[in-house]
């Protein structure tokens, strides 16, 4: 509890101080005077003691509420709610048949690439409250599993139950690319980001990715590309299910982004740390406070109370 006008207290001895320093105002002589008995009967009646004495209370209460007001009380309070960011992000997920193979480790167990990614995916999701976010999967063509949307608990639900096969087991790299491509061009955020996991190549060959990445550089959209998998086709061009990292990186190159080498969950959950970094999420920024005043209430209270005592006075008048 604070007060935005603290100084306003001195004024509550006012009222006592002009009743001090004011000249009293002499009462005229009569022309007749008359046994104190009989001159009671003609004073008003709200001149009698006890009456001037409780009107005199009600309307320093009064004026107690109005310099109380004046001091302006208010609470200092802490708003749950998170603005929005203006940044619209799309996360583009492949669910190729090689994202089943179970060579990562989580928390002490072997599991496929889809649970390590659902796993942190859906932590980093969790953690961009303010932002608008969406998925995008793909396999051997691309659909929306999730639309833009504030509401990232929901996305995460998404990303947690994804399967592989929905989509076809290939590996539609520009499909889902140009996809969230066509969703963000018309949005009017003042950021535009898509985060591009893959753990293979493009197999369909309809597209070239890094076209697609062309794209999106002209119509103002980042890309970063994470390419998942222990083997990758520059080292070991044979091995079954290698990433193209190379392609990945020149995507992310293009489309003024950042690429990622992801060979262990441990380097997926640096990843998002380093995206959170990179594109600074509101949930991690200060709490929003705001000021819940009180002069109203008092300033009320004042004023019923002037309001009481004159509609007193008039109804005594009428009499």
């Amino acid at each position: 509890m604070s007060f935005a006008a603290p100084w306003a207290a001195l004024l509550l001895p006012l009222p006592f101080l002009l009743y001090r320093l004011l000249p009293e105002t002499k009462e005229a002589a009569g022309a007749v005077v008359l046994p104190p008995a009989i001159a009671a009967a003609f004073l008003p009646r709200d001149t009698a003691p006890s009456r001037r004495h409780a009107r005199g209370i009600v309307l320093f209460m009064a004026w107690v509420a109005l310099v109380a007001a004046l001091t302006g009380p208010r609470e200092e309070r802490t708003l749950s709610v998170v603005p929005a960011s203006g940044r619209d992000i799309m996360l583009v997920l492949d669910l190729s048949g090689s994202m089943e193979r179970e060579d990562f480790d989580l928390d002490g167990a072997q599991v496929s690439r889809l649970a390590a990614v659902q796993s942190v995916g859906s932590r980093f999701v969790r953690g961009r409250a303010g932002d608008r976010v969406g998925l995008v999967v793909f396999g051997d063509r691309a659909y929306v599993a999730a639309a833009l949307t504030h509401d990232v608990t929901a996305v995460a639900q998404v990303i947690e139950t994804a399967q592989i096969g929905v989509s076809g087991k290939a590996t539609a790299i520009a499909d889902g690319l140009g996809l969230a491509i066509r969703r963000l061009r018309e949005r009017d955020a003042e950021s535009r980001v898509i985060v591009l996991l893959s753990d293979g190549q493009d197999t369909t060959g309809a597209v070239d990715p890094v076209a697609a990445a062309v794209t999106a550089e002209t119509l103002g959209v980042k890309i970063y590309t994470i390419a998942l998998g222990p083997a990758d086709l520059e080292t070991v061009p044979g091995a079954r299910d290698a990433v193209d990292s190379e392609t990945l990186r020149r995507i992310a190159h293009v489309a003024d982004g950042e690429t990622f080498r992801v060979r262990t969950t441990d380097d997926l959950m640096a990843v998002t740390d380093a995206i959170d970094r990179l594109e600074p999420s509101l949930a991690d920024a200060p709490p929003i406070r705001a000021w819940h005043n009180y002069w109203p209430w008092l300033a009320g209270v004042g004023f019923a109370l002037i309001a009481a005592l004159l509609a007193l006075q008039g109804r005594e008048a009428t009499k």
